[in-house]
């Protein structure tokens, strides 16, 4: 465009204060040049007129980038030009495309560096020029980034309550935004659950590299692995970073600083020179007057250096961060002590006994609430008997875990004194009311209080009799030996902590060979699922083969679980036997003194039979004494029992159902010894009510040549 046409316009473009204008033809040739441009960029009037606005460019201008421009009257926004020293230079850019006079009023800027259509169709009028306007916004640019950059940091940064995850999304905004290199150190108790030093971290400090961010690839800046331990000396910047009253700080990486970082070490000196870092900020990771670690932010890709107004930035983001970070180790140690406590109240192993092949699973749910108060349990009882229970206190938390300590410590307690299932639920249902009473006085729970379920099942290798109770509990899955699998009709009965509604028994016969399966509902219950699918699910895993309870577990729980479950899990099966018949020996005892020999002789007969020799005088001691009393104090019928099983089981059973009690007997009193002779002699011994009347029992080991004698 000829300078006269220039004169011709209202307002001369290239005399705007304070701005750098530059007019670019149709060719794309810069025609006009302005003080302010040259101000800018360094370039004299005559070292850019006639020649390509391109090479003002820092980078080429992609096709597609054309391709966007195509059509359009204006365009502003950012663009990086070539500074005459090299550097680059981010500036505002404004551009209007200009036609010729009489086309159209006033004058237009436009970025194109080629000839565009001033609109769609045929091009119509004569080829002009375009004017650029260009300010330098750096004074308003980098505050509006850094009010970005902190804004991004907030919504961001603690998205989760994982330590590891939090510092990972430090470092995804301020890579590649603020640092082309970041790495965060944490000291060793952040990630182990423990109590931060009561001293100030002084002196060589070893950090563990929680993570690290590159914008290059493999990150050849950083000088160890994630996971690894960072070792600092005691003048290095890290260390002084940690120090009382150390705050953050920028480095120029000259050789001092160098040296400083790493002075015994002289190849990761090497490899921070290599990678041309020059820029560094070290920060403390603090909060609440807890040190956790630090963080460095590194360039070396970016040119311009750090200034105090970046220290400020990375202080401000790196403290909402260390906010998020302590949060999530707080919840970590809460919620560890609350599984570590749930796993230690849980049976680490499960006892053995010869009722019923056991497996169990335990999962805790992953949920910011913290773990909930599933169990189970596995009870051997008197008879050879086994009482098998799961159960699921309300809640979440420590809470919830220690109230399942009492209540699992209750039914081992009422199970010992051998209570029928729906009696046991009676006695937990006062329990649990008297719990939830305690909880509402000291306001530890909302209003309502809490509430749990529970299934209570006793099972009989003798009879092959199991009777079952439930307190709002999920009915437990019968599997029959075919493989066929139902769950059992069985009253649900309330859940504990209602009071004064009755419970109910179900007395059933499994053949030898049945699966009992018992769970709770974290099961079976998941947000979005048909819970009749899950339970048809349930079903066909119970019901398919499998070589070992434990792999019908894991299939069990890979079909159902959920990755992310939000309840806890509990899973107990049971893989009913049976004592053969030759291993129970039972008699009628008539209610005669003269019998109590000939009762001794079976006895003796019976022991022989079975190789229990060394057990014939302390049996026949315990014999004798129980029968006596049951002839003495006791109601027909008497019927005596002998078990062999893993012990040795002597039962006497009669028709009263008075409980006989050991007392101390004085020196010239004549009776009132049995009881205390029976407990001197076997392991165990109690007496356990039926609906009949009572049964005295007493339990004693089988030495290992007995068993292998008897076999």
């Amino acid at each position: 465009m000829r300078r006269t046409d220039l004169d011709s316009r209202r307002g001369d473009p290239l005399d705007v204060a304070f701005s750098a204008t530059a007019i670019i033809d149709g060719h794309g040739i810069v025609q006009g040049w302005s003080e302010g441009a040259e101000l800018l960029l360094g370039y004299r009037t005559d070292e850019v007129l006639g020649r390509s606005a391109a090479v003002l460019l820092a980078e080429e201008m992609t096709e597609e980038s054309r391709r966007s421009l195509a059509g359009r009257e204006w365009w502003s926004g950012r663009v990086a030009l070539r500074h005459r020293e090299g550097r680059s230079l981010i500036v505002a850019l404004l551009a209007h495309r200009r036609t010729s006079p009489g086309e159209s009023g006033g004058w237009a800027l436009e970025t194109a560096v080629t000839g565009l259509p001033d609109r769609p169709g045929k091009p119509s009028g004569r080829r002009g020029d375009a004017s650029v306007v260009a300010h330098d916004a750096t004074e308003r640019h980098w505050p509006r980034e850094r009010l970005l950059l902190l804004n991004e940091a907030g919504t961001r940064i603690g998205s989760t309550l994982e330590v590891a995850q939090t510092v990972q999304e430090l470092l995804d905004v301020t890579v590649p935004r603020f640092a082309d290199f970041a790495c965060v150190d944490l000291l060793a108790f952040v990630g182990q659950r423990g109590e931060p030093p009561p001293d100030p971290v002084t002196g060589p400090i070893v950090l563990n590299r929680t993570a690290q961010r590159s914008v290059l690839e493999n990150m050849p800046e950083a000088l160890g692995d994630v996971g690894s331990m960072a070792a600092y000396s005691a003048f290095s910047p890290p260390t002084d970073c940690l120090a009382v009253g150390g705050q953050a700080a920028r480095y120029e990486m000259t050789d001092a600083v160098i040296n400083r970082w790493s002075p015994n070490d002289p190849s990761q000196a090497a490899g921070i020179r290599a990678t041309g870092m020059h820029a560094v900020i070290v920060a403390p990771v603090r909060a609440r007057g807890v040190t956790l670690g630090v963080v460095c932010f590194a360039r070396h890709v970016h040119s311009e250096p750090y200034t105090e107004d970046d220290v400020l930035l990375a202080e401000e983001i790196t403290a909402r961060a260390a906010i998020c970070i302590d949060n999530a180790r707080l919840y970590t140690r809460e919620r560890t002590t609350a599984v570590d406590l749930q796993r230690s109240l849980l049976p680490e192993k499960l006892p053995d006994q010869t009722a019923v092949e056991v497996a169990s699973r335990y999962l805790p749910a992953v949920v910011r609430a913290g773990v909930g108060g599933d169990w189970f349990d596995v009870i051997p009882i008197s008879g050879g008997r086994v009482a098998l229970v799961v159960g699921d206190v309300v809640g979440h938390g420590v809470q919830a875990s220690a109230t399942m300590c009492r209540i699992r410590t209750a039914v081992r307690t009422l199970a010992e004194i051998d209570l029928a299932p729906d009696e046991l639920l009676t006695h937990l249902d006062d329990l649990v009311m008297l719990l939830s009473a305690e909880l509402l006085s000291t306001k530890a729970e909302t209003a309502g209080g809490f509430g749990a379920t529970c299934l209570y099942v006793v099972y009989d290798p003798v009879t092959r009799r199991c009777t079952l109770a439930r307190a709002g509990h999920p009915p437990p899955v019968v599997v029959t030996p075919n493989g066929t699998a139902d769950f059992l009709d069985l009253p649900a009965g309330p859940p504990l902590g209602l009071g004064g509604l009755p419970f109910e028994s179900v007395d059933i016969e499994l053949p030898e060979g049945s699966l009992l399966a018992l769970y709770t509902d974290g099961l079976i219950g998941k947000r979005g699922q048909n819970i009749e699918k899950r339970l048809d699910t349930l079903l066909e895993e119970l019901g398919r083969p499998a070589p070992s309870l434990n792999s019908l577990c894991d299939g069990v729980l890979g079909a159902l679980l959920s990755p992310q479950p939000v309840d806890d899990i509990a899973l107990l099966v049971a893989r009913t036997r049976a004592l053969n018949a030759h291993q129970v020996a039972t008699w009628d005892v008539e209610s005669d003194p003269a019998v109590v020999a000939q009762v001794r002789a079976k006895v003796h007969a019976q022991l022989a039979a079975w190789g229990l020799d060394d057990l014939l005088f302390t049996t026949e001691l315990i014999v004798s004494e129980l029968v006596t009393n049951a002839i003495r104090y006791g109601q027909p019928p008497i019927r005596l029992r002998l078990i062999h099983d893993r012990t040795l089981i002597c039962e006497v059973s009669d028709s009263n159902p008075t409980a006989p009690h050991m007392r101390r007997a004085r020196v010239f009193d004549e009776g009132g010894r049995g009881l205390l002779l029976v407990a001197q002699l076997s392991q165990r011994w109690g007496t356990r009510h039926t609906r009949t009347g009572k049964t005295i029992w007493a339990e004693q080991f089988i030495s290992a040549a007995s068993e292998e004698s008897s076999l």
